[in-house]
């Protein structure tokens, strides 16, 4: 019986490649590139020193962010496999982080496509004249409180009161969840409709799509940029945006935000950086697609500063407010203080569309990184488990967005936007920080870097450098420890604006969102160790035993005839992976080992 190796062909065609190097480059940059770029860094940046922040942010993405990339790629190319079985094949003990990373994701595109259903309601409300939110003559106004510029004392801007009262009907709190919003309910499906027919084909569709859903949002930004740049005042919001403030380097904080924002915009930690590198081929060039798809990280984030604070620029201008009244970061920024913005520009629905259209570009990027994920780890996993006809990866993934959705399906509710800030709290921070520094722990200190580079240099033709060498063993794990004791140090309880704090139950429940997936760690070390025999020493020994092994075989050799010798050997926790010559033969993972069934 071959180790590791499924001999189905159903399945090993069904999991698919990437059909070319640059969709999977678009497809990173697609997940890497998400909302926070636009609607936090920049924020971020004002409040952290200008440009005086760009110093400890981009010492970041060269000391955390890219690293954390080319190590991330590396495992899934290296293994082919999604994270439950990289890590499997890493370090069995912790087999568990994989399981961790596939539970966090299905929570997060339960509750995060609610954020896809109000971009597709104001994305549809954008075909209105006048705009709703322009007036404060509608049904949902309160008229006592409205006002057609920004909040000031008691009052509310009229685009504040269109999203509390006409997209949410927001209620008094979350234990009063009130009705179903049936347009938000709509809107959702349409999400998870639009989701589906996107990926359930794999990779191979999936790389189409990347080629209008990753680009677009650059070509809306420019023509932003280009547009608002002209404005009156747009340059006093630029100029306030990069303007060094260099006493803030002094403070700590500063320095954390920096690390922070780059680890969680670019995403790494969640496991979907190794699922997608699992579907490229052997010999891609990882280590320049990870220098890519980082700096398109953070060339999109300091150029979405520009096209923000251009329009905040301009609107302090018209409304003779100072733009500190109106920077601030979050949904807020997207659905109420950028929309007023787009009101008062020529052809308002126009730029509304474009915008909301960028904005449902950039989110769907992201929820097909995690779809795919949670898709390849039940491919890999349970597909050859299952009866039939429930094995094509078409049916495996209707099964998971409908479970998904029933997850958000709470959040479009009257009070649902109290779910789902309860869910965004605590469902990611904590657990995905746990995640990745026991991937680095499995990596670097386990399995070890002497095993690990040869690996990296049959697929580079070359070994990683020092530098990469000593951010994996010493300067990321001690960086990403640093948020992690951050975060658990500064936690503060959610709070909805500045008047509603969630109940002691609500927070319970929380954190049981939180534990649910870093409970898996220990839970899969328990099963590693249970199933194993001897004596407990002799099961952890073994359990630390990398099954992750690389034999090249010479470019004259006979890779048939030393394959045979080396499955006649007898070791069975070798994973082989067989070279010939030029080419590369390649024992993908699609399933359970046969001699661990």
């Amino acid at each position: 019986m071959e180790s590791g190796r499924n001999t189905d062909p159903q399945q090993q065609q069904q999991r698919g490649t990437w059909s070319s190097r640059l969709e999977f480059v678009l497809a990173s940059i697609g997940y890497a590139v998400g909302l926070s770029n636009v609607w936090r860094f920049p924020y971020l940046c004002y409040r952290s020193g200008g440009g005086a922040f760009f110093v400890p942010y981009f010492i970041m993405v060269f000391l955390c962010a890219l690293p954390m990339v080319f190590l991330e790629f590396s495992i899934g190319q290296l293994t082919q496999c999604g994270p439950v079985q990289a890590f499997m094949k890493i370090c069995p003990l912790l087999k568990g982080i994989g399981v961790g990373t596939v539970v966090v994701s299905f929570i997060f595109i339960g509750y995060f496509n609610t954020l896809m259903s109000w971009i597709l309601f104001y994305l549809f409300s954008s075909f209105s004249s006048p705009l709703p939110w322009q007036s404060c003559n509608n049904t949902w106004n309160v008229p006592e409180t409205c006002s057609l510029g920004f909040t000031v004392n008691d009052t509310q801007s009229a685009s504040q009161q269109f999203f509390n009262h006409r997209l949410l009907e927001v209620t008094g709190g979350i234990e009063h969840m009130g009705n179903i919003r049936w347009e938000l309910l709509g809107c959702l499906l349409l999400a998870w409709v639009i989701e589906y027919f996107s990926i359930f084909k794999g990779v191979k569709l999936t790389g189409k799509v990347v080629y209008f859903t990753a680009l677009f949002p650059y070509t809306i930004l420019f023509i932003l940029l280009v547009f608002t740049t002209r404005l009156p005042g747009a340059t006093d919001g630029i100029l306030f945006f990069l303007t060094p403030k260099w006493h803030k380097l002094k403070e700590v904080q500063v320095w954390i935000d920096a690390l922070s924002q780059i680890f969680f915009s670019i995403g790494v930690g969640f496991g979907v950086m190794i699922s997608m590198a699992s579907y490229n081929n052997y010999n891609y060039n990882i280590l320049r697609d990870s220098l890519i798809v980082t700096m398109a990280n953070s060339v999109t984030s300091v150029f979405s500063g520009f096209v923000v604070f251009s329009a905040l620029g301009y609107m302090a201008h018209t409304r003779n407010l100072t733009i500190e009244d109106l920077a601030i970061g979050g949904p807020g920024l997207a659905f109420v203080v950028y929309p007023e913005i787009l009101a008062t520009l020529p052809v308002p629905q126009l730029w509304a569309f474009l915008f909301f259209l960028m904005l449902l570009c950039l989110g769907l990027d992201s929820q097909f990184a995690h779809l795919e994920l949670v898709a390849t780890c039940v491919v890999d996993n349970l597909s050859p488990k299952l009866p039939p006809s429930l094995r094509s990866k078409e049916v495996l993934l209707l099964l998971v967005c409908v479970a998904s959705f029933l997850v958000g399906l709470p959040c479009v509710f009257q009070g649902g936007v109290y779910m789902f800030q309860l869910l965004d709290h605590y469902t990611t921070v904590v657990s995905v920080l746990v995640m990745a520094v026991l991937e680095i722990a499995a990596i670097s200190w386990i399995l070890g870097l002497k095993r690990f580079s040869p690996m990296l240099e049959k697929t580079l033709g070359k070994s990683p450098n020092i530098y990469f060498k000593i951010c994996w063993l010493v300067i990321t794990p001690l960086m990403v420890m640093a948020i992690l004791v951050t975060s658990i140090v500064q936690h503060t309880p959610p709070r909805y604006g500045k008047w509603y704090q969630f109940p002691d139950w609500s927070r319970a429940v929380g954190w049981m969102f939180t534990m649910g997936s870093i409970l898996c760690i220990p839970l899969g070390a328990a099963h590693e160790l249970y199933s194993r025999k001897g004596s407990l020493m002799e099961r952890l020994r073994a359990s630390l035993e990398p099954r992750l092994e690389m034999e090249v075989l010479g470019a004259s050799g006979e890779p048939k005839m030393e394959l045979e010798v080396l499955r006649a050997s007898g070791e069975p926790k070798m994973e082989l992976e067989v070279l010939r010559g030029s080419h590369q033969e390649q024992e993908i993972c699609l399933g359970s080992r046969p001699d661990q069934a």
